[in-house]
């Protein structure tokens, strides 16, 4: 007799061939975003009109650095993630592959440049 799970059943099925993995990897990175965003709100927002030698204070300390960082890229890594679904439902052709291309050459962007960025004030 052979018992299959319902996840057993779903890997493999739909358009990419990896809808599991991907709903639970956008699921986890929301997750660690919902906990992580109102925290880095905070930070930003009390070092957000400052003179330049408080913003270096607070970003040179470990955590606000760090929940900066992960901030970023978890949130970078969440919206490459979401844009290339978005694209992958509405585009097709060389369009598709095109804007896929387009969507992780921002996010890469933008996290190599805020991380440049943070890197520059923690020093």
């Amino acid at each position: 007799m052979r018992y299959l799970t319902a996840r057993k059943r779903a890997i493999g099925k739909g358009a990419s061939h990896s809808g599991t993995e991907h709903h639970w990897s956008m699921t986890l990175s929301a997750v660690a975003l919902a906990f992580m965003v109102p925290s880095w709100v905070y930070v930003f927002g009390h070092a957000l009109g400052q003179d330049l030698d408080t913003v270096r204070a607070t970003f040179s300390r470990p955590f606000p650095a760090i929940l900066t960082a992960l901030v970023l890229v978890i949130g970078m890594r969440h919206f490459a993630k979401g844009a290339t679904m978005m694209v992958e439902d509405y585009a097709h052709g060389t369009a598709r592959k095109m804007s896929i291309i387009f969507v992780y050459s921002i996010s890469t962007m933008i996290v190599a440049c805020g991380l440049y960025a943070l890197v520059r004030m923690a020093i």
